[in-house]
């Protein structure tokens, strides 16, 4: 899956002042990181608020994304949840016409047992006509996925990858040390994709790449000094990106910037007077 490697952008979802859609605010995003130098786009992840849009806006938004790639970039898909048979149900009422992967996050509130996660990623990976990117986020599931799990999940034909956010790198380095050698290991830290890519790593799935898409370049395909440098451009930035949960302050970043609108769906609210702030006197030249 050479071309899942690089950069891959988190897309944003924007939203009208009135909370609809802003089909014309993703059309400029994804323009704006299609020429910044991304390699492939993540539709409905966690930074495309998709827990607060409905199945048939979601539907409208992937189909309005690939509309607007018209094909440029590879597809990935944000498919997952806690409920198993939910999401095989969701899997057989999806057209994948476009999607060339799907990631699915592990299973949040529930808390499963690792032999659980195994279980629930296998019945995935079983059903679904595209392969899947597993995605460990501890801060937001409540559990983590191990790295034995990871090395025993790698073992599926139909699992191509993870994308990490554990923050983990010792985790990390476990898992590459013994992945299959087509193995994607995906940065799910912006700041730590440099480190990743030392250790193995295959990119990133990013956050501040929908503002910043030729920073990322940079950060994948420059040497080990340019990759460095420009993960040190956002340093001072990143914090902010999370202070009020993700992606107020992107959001907020993006409309500084004059990509699109601000807006977030409740209970996100908007950027506050001092995050705004905060951004704005730690913009990237």
């Amino acid at each position: 899956m050479l071309k899942l490697k690089g950069t891959g952008v988190a897309l944003i979802t924007p939203f009208n002042e009135d909370y609809s859609v802003d089909f014309d605010g993703l059309k400029n995003v994804i323009s704006h990181v299609t020429q910044g130098g991304a390699d492939y786009l993540v539709v409905m992840g966690t930074t495309g608020e998709s827990a607060t849009l409905t199945k048939e806006e979601k539907k409208e938004v992937l189909k309005a994304a690939l509309e607007y790639n018209n094909g440029k970039l590879p597809i990935v898909y944000g498919l997952g949840g806690n409920n198993t048979q939910a999401i095989l149900e969701e899997i057989k009422n999806t057209d994948f016409a476009g999607i060339d992967a799907i990631l699915s996050v592990s299973p949040y509130y529930n808390k499963p047992s690792q032999a659980g996660i195994i279980a629930h990623y296998t019945a995935i990976a079983d059903a679904c006509p595209v392969p899947v990117i597993l995605y460990n986020v501890p801060g937001r599931t409540m559990s983590n996925i191990s790295y034995s799990t990871t090395l025993t999940l790698a073992k599926h034909s139909n699992i191509i990858g993870m994308k990490e956010a554990s923050g983990d790198l010792s985790q990390c380095m476990r898992i590459a040390a013994k992945m299959p050698e087509d193995f994607l290991l995906i940065s799910g830290d912006d700041i730590l994709t440099p480190s990743m890519n030392v250790i193995g790593g295959s990119g990133v799935i990013s956050v501040l790449a929908n503002a910043y898409p030729g920073i990322f370049k940079t950060i994948c395909h420059g040497n080990a000094e340019e990759s460095k440098k420009a993960a040190f451009k956002l340093l001072d930035l990143n914090p902010y990106m999370y202070e009020e949960s993700n992606p107020v302050g992107l959001k907020c970043l993006m409309n500084l910037l004059g990509i699109c609108g601000d807006t977030v769906r409740l209970p996100l609210m908007k950027a506050s007077d001092s995050l705004r702030k905060n951004i704005e006197e730690n913009l990237v030249k």
